[in-house]
């Protein structure tokens, strides 16, 4: 088995990472310009301060650089590469407004002279509005929600920023779940993320929230994109491409030993921008279970267990990243990246157990576990791209990227009076990926296609050791060879679309495409049970329809949408080994799981008002195949021996067609200049494929609720409410009980925006619990999970260079679009 990267492979990446150097040095002997001006309110030709001011490319309109006005209306860019630009200005109350040059050798320094900017305003029920930001962002197949502003996940994580996310909730496990499924397609800037849902990349709990600026939700998404899981969601993080150096360092400090300091730093001169990231955390956590369970065996024996347990988590992380954009020339530029990172993970969980058999009590027993996590990951990753400056649009990308990971999971679990248990994993992963993708331009900018190819070769090696070590010497392991295995999977996913997008007449416009994909997986489970393989060619359709109601584009929209999706399972779902939770609980893998498929379909309407408020209403559709569900069976051989008492497994199996129908409504509205609320909901009818035992589909009424409301009391200070909630949801077996929590959060911008100070206390009222019950024939099962959620965090962030912190929270969340999250 595989357990560290060769050094040959050490060596050539960092050749390549050095050969960018003499690059970034030549760049640096390249000459520059800049540009300057003065800004005045046209009606009385005063001086507008505070304004933004940014450089775009001509070619392609990227960000070079930004700056603010100053009391007299003045501004300067420097150190601007030669070329062609546009400038653009936007101030509160005011049209934005854009000029164009040209720095050249003989020319490098350029004096706009004066812009005359024209104020608008629009009424309200009586409440001046002036200069609202756009909000809502039309695009076909997406919805972009705008959290760079958002102070409610303030000291988390990506998944905290997740758990605010409309259509998306995140469990007290960390497992993202959109409109209820939890298998679905994760991206960080495009590319595959790490998640509790079993992503090849970095992890979600990994990337600070402070570095992501959106988030974008497909729910049906274009062939364009990975048709597996229920949608496909996508961070956006922060591109800081400003001249010179910028960035910013922070530390969050949380009470009970949580800490999580950041670093990241920009260097851009000429042609290349360097970036240089550092991400840290150690943070210890406390929880609290209880659990009951009651099991009726063929013989006619009932066996009652009841098992009460605390526990304490450290968590500790460290994560690199050194990355450079180079700019080839001004139609063509390329990216490399290393990302290196070590996850560390210690858990020590004390249990008292309790068991009757028949009504009669047995000696109640003490147990602990420790687990002890270790991950390492380096992750490498290059793109390129190549645009047309003579036609618009046209664009042609790839990536190419390689991931290794190599962990070592020893789980230990011991009870009063038995032997210790200890099962040694280790995990070597290795992922190869490349895309490459074309987009071409329609004659009269009417529309475009897209075609593109992907490729990823998955190889995961394996080992579960299982051993033990007796009470009198408990620290004297033995192995256990019949109970040990190892595995070795291959899974190969190579894909390809097409999609043609395009305006039509009456305010119309479409778009259809096809992906075809296929997936190839085999592997062997030495000490398991057979051979894990699976084989076939998949196509997946989708199409949107989209019409402009409104007399301004974007004022109303109504869309139609349709893709089938599938829901593939993960290598470690089909693994047929014994994966041991507790001493009463442990997991199965199926090797004869298969597919899922699921056709999705979405009428979505959006309706943009004056003074910045927008309303989103989407009635969707899921109809499902195959449907695969995890469920909980009674071990009756292992129940006997056992002298924890009942036990269980965990597996997962495919059960027949389900239906699931539902409806969303997002709202955003700016009540005055200072206060401006949200509020997002939805309702849905649930369907449970029958599993056997209990006749037929199981439906119910789920739903979900946020808001969130955002007070700016003096123009330094934010202040942030932000409650949510989740109503039952049906399981395979039972079902998952309410949560929801409420929060609040501040920030104070410090030293002329040089520093901001942030305060956020999580769960205020310590109500997120996850509770959960099971009901079949013979097994009966109650358990509830309290982790320490109500927490304070109080952070510091220092800004360096042009970067600066936000100047105003928007009600998150914040935006919406064409796509309505499909």
């Amino acid at each position: 088995m595989k357990t560290q990267l060769p050094l040959y492979r050490t060596l050539r990446g960092l050749g390549l990472l050095f050969m960018f150097f003499p690059l970034a040095a030549a760049a640096q002997q390249e000459p520059t310009g800049s540009v300057g001006g003065t800004l005045l309110d046209q009606s009385n030709k005063q001086p507008v301060p505070f304004a933004n001011v940014v450089v775009l490319r001509a070619q392609d309109s990227t960000f070079v650089a930004g700056a603010e006005t100053g009391e007299n209306g003045t501004f300067r860019l420097a150190s601007l590469g030669l070329g062609k630009y546009l400038v653009k200005t936007s101030a509160i109350g005011y049209q934005p407004l854009r000029r164009s040059l040209t720095l050249t050798t003989a020319a490098p320094d350029v004096q706009l002279g004066s812009f005359s900017l024209t104020p608008i305003a629009t009424q309200l029920k009586g409440v001046t509005v002036t200069g609202q930001k756009e909000t809502v962002q039309n695009d076909l197949g997406k919805r972009v929600i705008n959290v760079e502003k958002d102070l409610s996940s303030v000291g988390g994580t990506a998944v905290n920023v997740l758990q605010n996310v409309p259509s998306v909730a995140v469990d007290a496990n960390g497992t993202v779940s959109l409109r209820g499924s939890s298998n679905l397609t994760i991206l960080i800037d495009g590319k595959p993320a790490g998640t509790s849902n079993g992503g090849p990349g970095p992890r979600l709990d990994q990337l600070p929230a402070s570095r992501i600026s959106q988030v974008e939700v497909m729910t049906n998404p274009s062939a364009k994109y990975d048709a597996s899981g229920a949608g496909v969601i996508n961070i956006i993080t922060k591109k800081d491409k400003k001249e010179g150096t910028n960035g910013q360092i922070g530390l969050v400090a949380g009470n009970g030993r949580k800490y999580a300091p950041t670093l990241s730093l920009s260097r851009r001169r000429g042609k290349a921008t360097w970036n240089f990231g550092y991400n840290g955390r150690d943070q210890r956590f406390t929880d609290k279970s209880k659990g009951a369970q009651t099991a009726y065996l063929e013989n006619g024996d009932v066996i009652q267990t009841t098992q009460q347990g605390t526990g304490i988590e450290r968590r500790i992380n460290h994560s690199l990243n050194l990355g450079i954009d180079y700019e080839l020339s001004e139609e063509q530029s390329l990216s490399f990246s290393v990302s290196p990172s070590k996850e560390g993970e210690k858990n020590f969980n004390t249990q008292t157990l309790t068991t009757k058999l028949n009504g009669e009590a047995k000696p109640d027993q003490l147990g602990q576990q420790k687990v002890d996590v270790d991950v390492r990951v380096w992750n490498a990753d290059a793109s390129y791209r190549r645009t047309w400056a003579q036609q618009k649009g046209r664009e042609l990308t790839s990536n190419a990227g390689y991931v290794v990971i190599d962990a070592d999971v020893p789980f230990t679990q011991q009870l009063s009076n038995a032997p210790t248990q200890r099962q040694q994993f280790a995990v070597a992963a290795r992922i190869l990926y490349g895309t490459l993708d074309y987009t071409h331009p329609l004659a009269g900018d009417k529309g475009k296609i897209e075609t593109g190819l992907k490729l990823q070769m998955t190889d995961n090696d394996g080992t579960a050791d299982l051993s033990s070590a007796p009470v009198d010497r408990p620290t004297d392991f033995q192995p256990d060879a019949a109970r040990s295995v190892a595995y070795d999977i291959r899974e190969v996913l190579p894909a390809a679309y097409v999609t043609y997008q395009r305006t039509l007449g009456h305010n119309y416009s479409l778009q259809s495409g096809l992906r075809a994909e296929y997936t190839n997986l085999s592997g062997t489970v030495k000490g398991g049970s057979g051979r894990v393989g699976l084989d076939y060619l998949s196509l997946f359709p989708s199409a949107t329809l989209a019409k402009e109601l409104g007399k301004e584009p974007g004022q109303q929209r109504l869309q139609l949408s349709y893709a089938r999706r599938i829901d593939r399972p993960n290598f470690m779902e089909q693994l047929p080994f014994q994966l041991y939770q507790d001493a009463r609980t442990y997991r199965q893998g199926n090797p004869g799981l298969r597919a899922e498929f699921s056709h999705n379909v979405e009428l979505g309407h959006q309706l943009n008002l004056s003074g910045g408020a927008s309303i989103t209403g989407t009635l969707f559709g899921r109809f499902s195949q195959n449907v695969v569900q995890r469920v909980r069976e009674i071990d009756t051989a292992a129940t006997r021996i056992n002298q924890a008492g009942i036990v269980t497994a965990e597996t997962y199996r495919n059960f027949g067609n389900t239906t699931n129908l539902g409806a969303e409504a997002t709202w955003n509205q700016s009540l005055t200049k200072w206060w401006r609320v949200s509020a997002s909901g939805s309702l849905y009818r649930s369907e449970v494929a029958s599993n056997g035992q209990q006749g037929n589909n199981r439906r119910t009424v789920a739903g979900t609720m946020r808001f969130s409301t955002n007070f700016t009391p003096r123009p330094t200070l934010d202040v942030q409410l932000t409650g949510s909630w989740r109503s039952a949801t049906l399981t395979a077996q039972g079902r998952q009980l309410a949560y929801g929590g409420l929060e609040v959060a501040l920030r104070q911008r410090m030293f002329q925006d040089r520093a901001a100070l942030t305060l956020r206390v999580s769960d205020i009222f310590d109500t997120q619990v996850s509770r959960s019950e099971i009901n079949t024939e013979d097994l009966t099962v109650r358990n509830r999970y309290k982790n320490e959620t109500r927490v304070g965090w109080l952070g510091f962030t220092w800004y360096i260079g042009a970067t600066k912190p936000p100047k105003k929270i928007e009600s998150q969340p914040q935006g919406g679009g064409g796509g309505f999250g499909g």
